[in-house]
């Protein structure tokens, strides 16, 4: 094994954290990132053992944070718009 990696430290970070964030799962990821899945895997197993770098778990905390407020607007939008279709659907009668 050669000491070198043929991809960018940055591009391996990044891989890790869309496969960990990702409800796909990790061979569809490694797919479309153009990497083996093994690869891919190694890589995320490499960074659970490593200890996270400063600032780094505020940063998975703020993404959890933004993925519920996502979810909660989502459910709220559905809402609304149900609502607007049953106004709709009230006035034209």
């Amino acid at each position: 094994m050669s000491g070198k990696s043929k991809y960018p430290g940055q591009f391996r970070r990044d891989a890790v954290e869309l496969a960990r964030s990702s409800d796909r799962p990790l061979r569809q990821v490694a797919r479309e990132l153009g990497v083996t899945h093994e690869t891919l895997r190694n890589w995320v197993r490499t960074a659970e053992r490593t200890p996270a770098e400063p600032g780094g778990t505020a940063g998975r905390g703020e993404l959890l944070a933004l993925r519920k407020r996502v979810a909660e607007l989502e459910l709220e939008k559905d809402i609304l718009r149900k609502a607007a279709a049953y106004c709709a659907k009230e006035m034209g009668r």
